[in-house]
């Protein structure tokens, strides 16, 4: 990494927890950029645009954008090395996999035998147990677990702390609602909340296809 420039593209609250990773391993950033000009500072850095500061195709990048779509979409559109951002009082085990351009917030847990995808966000001290398999772009919030075997597909935002039981499986670009008990396998594009986990909606109702 020391050849080449560190950029951030993004520049929200979620961006402010990945400086803070990054700065904790002594790592340079020497850019963030954001789509809205109107955002010139992130804390002590300046933000400016893509147009402004063009990516050139050596430099690193890291997606620091909550979003899961818009993670995709940037993810897709450079071809450029992605790092990850691994928080240091979070616990990975050795035999885990972590895929580029993810990152692990402070005391996340990822257990042995869990795979995790691209551009995925492990949050603040939340569990994926061992055997897990998330695909890329998930978003996994704070404080929700994940038991043993549990499969997530492309996508999938699931909201703090929900918990979801071992051995089910959650199709992509869903949503679990904070809180939410999931004891039954969830389809594609559901909406799911409660306590028992109960499905609000479907695909046809969030405009997938």
């Amino acid at each position: 990494m020391d050849k080449n420039k560190l950029i951030l593209y993004g520049a929200s609250g979620h961006a402010k927890v990945i400086v803070d990773i990054l700065q904790l391993h002594g790592v340079t950033i020497n850019a963030i950029l954001d789509d809205n000009e109107q955002i010139k500072h992130l804390d002590t850095y300046p933000v400016t645009t893509p147009q402004e500061f063009p990516i050139q195709k050596n430099d690193h990048l890291l997606i620091s954008i909550g979003n899961n779509r818009v993670r995709k979409k940037l993810s897709e559109k450079y071809s450029n090395a992605f790092i990850k951002a691994i928080h240091p009082k979070s616990v990975i085990a050795k035999s885990a996999n972590i895929g580029e351009g993810s990152v692990v917030m402070a005391y996340g847990v990822v257990n042995p035998g869990a795979t995790i995808g691209k551009h995925v966000i492990i949050n603040t001290a939340s569990v994926v147990e061992h055997d897990c398999q998330l695909e890329d772009f998930v978003h996994i919030s704070p404080h929700a677990i994940l038991s043993g075997g549990v499969k997530v597909k492309e996508g999938t935002h699931i909201g703090s702390g929900a918990v979801i039981i071992p051995n089910i499986k959650i199709g992509k670009w869903a949503t679990i609602g904070a809180g939410a008990v999931i004891i039954k396998d969830v389809p594609d594009y559901a909406t799911v909340v409660g306590n028992p986990g109960r499905i609000i909606k479907t695909g046809s109702q969030t405009g997938e296809k």
